[in-house]
Formats: structure tokens, C-alpha cells, sequence
């Protein structure tokens, strides 16, 4: 077995989890809700739930975090004061590796909570197969709307997900092939 397998990777001390979230929460610089911190921070396999537990419960005890609802009443959690301080004088205590991991596990959760929002997909059953729904939205109108055939719900999804990697990519290579399309050359050669 090789020594990287055997390396334990998830993070298996409170002081050190405390020092990420609020680095975290820090570099985010906003209001963060309740659910998404969780994804961000047990998504990325480095942080285990019951340390998870008992970080944010001791952010919140010791006021490096406070608990506030947001304008649509949902729970978010707000660092203060003492959590910057914590997340600039503490950082190097915490891994880079983590660092870079969580950071990058709150970019990619982000992004995709705006792709979710501009895009829309949803799988049709069909007789022989499923269509990959595909709606680029607007303020006021679609700007895209595309079936595409899979024939069966494992690819049809996999198209799915491989557009919300990079909607905005999947929709520019859409209409750039659209407005360079041409009409193929003819053969008059034997006339």
C-alpha cells in the first residue's frame, strides 16, 4: 500500500477545524446559510461530521460566529469580529492543503448555486430513450431552449451534469457553432 493511501486526510481536531471555518467564513466575506457551509465543508471529504458539530457549536459559544437569519428568514451563519482575527493570526496553523480545499469546495458550490439559477434541466422520458431539457434563462425570456436525446437516463444525466460544469461555456460553444455553420462546399469539378 502506498504511503499517500495510507494517510489519513480528514481533519480530526476541533482547533483546527475552528481556524479553517473561520477562515473560511473570512475569505467568503458574507453571510453564509446554515445548509451551505455544511455541504461546502463535508463535501470536501476532508472534515468529518462530528468534528463539524462540535467546531460550529464552539464558533458559536465563543462568538467568533453568530447565527442570523437572512431577509428570506433562513439561518446564516456571520463571522465576527473575533473570527477575523482568529482566521488572520491562526491561518498558518491550519494546513494549505485544507485551505486551498475548502476554498475551492465554496467556489465550486457557489458557481454552481448561480447555474442552477440560470439554468434548468430536467430528464423527459421518452418511448426509446430520455431528452436532456436544457433552458438557458433570462430576466424575461429563454435564451436557450434544447432538447437533447440520450437513450437512457444514465447518459441523458451525465449530459446534464457535464453542461453545469460550465453552462455559460456550453451556451457560447452553442452559438458560435450556430452563427459559423456554413453550407458545405459543392463539387463542380466534373462539369
Amino acid at each position: 500500500m502506498k504511503m499517500a493511501e495510507r494517510a489519513d486526510t480528514e481533519i480530526k481536531d476541533v482547533p483546527t477545524l475552528n481556524i479553517l471555518l473561520c477562515f473560511l467564513l473570512n475569505k467568503i466575506a458574507k453571510p453564509v446559510e446554515v445548509e451551505h457551509l455544511y455541504d461546502i465543508a463535508i463535501g470536501t471529504g476532508v472534515v468529518n461530521y462530528f468534528y463539524y458539530q462540535d467546531s460550529v457549536d464552539y464558533l458559536i459559544k465563543n462568538g467568533l460566529v453568530s447565527l442570523e437569519k437572512n431577509r428570506s428568514g433562513i439561518d446564516c451563519y456571520v463571522i465576527e469580529e473575533k473570527g477575523r482575527e482568529c482566521a488572520r493570526r491562526l491561518k498558518a496553523y491550519a494546513p494549505k492543503s485544507y485551505r486551498d480545499k475548502l476554498m475551492l469546495a465554496a467556489m465550486r458550490y457557489f458557481a454552481r448555486l448561480k447555474y442552477e439559477q440560470e439554468i434548468k434541466i430536467e430528464y423527459i422520458p421518452i418511448e426509446n430513450g430520455y431528452y436532456t431539457h436544457v433552458r438557458c434563462l433570462d430576466i424575461d425570456c429563454d435564451l436557450m431552449d434544447l432538447k437533447l436525446y440520450a437513450p437512457d437516463l444514465t447518459q441523458a444525466k451525465l449530459i446534464g451534469e457535464k453542461i453545469m460544469l460550465n453552462p455559460a461555456g456550453f451556451y457560447g460553444k452553442v452559438v458560435e457553432l450556430a452563427l459559423s455553420n456554413e453550407e458545405p462546399p459543392y463539387d463542380l469539378s466534373d462539369n
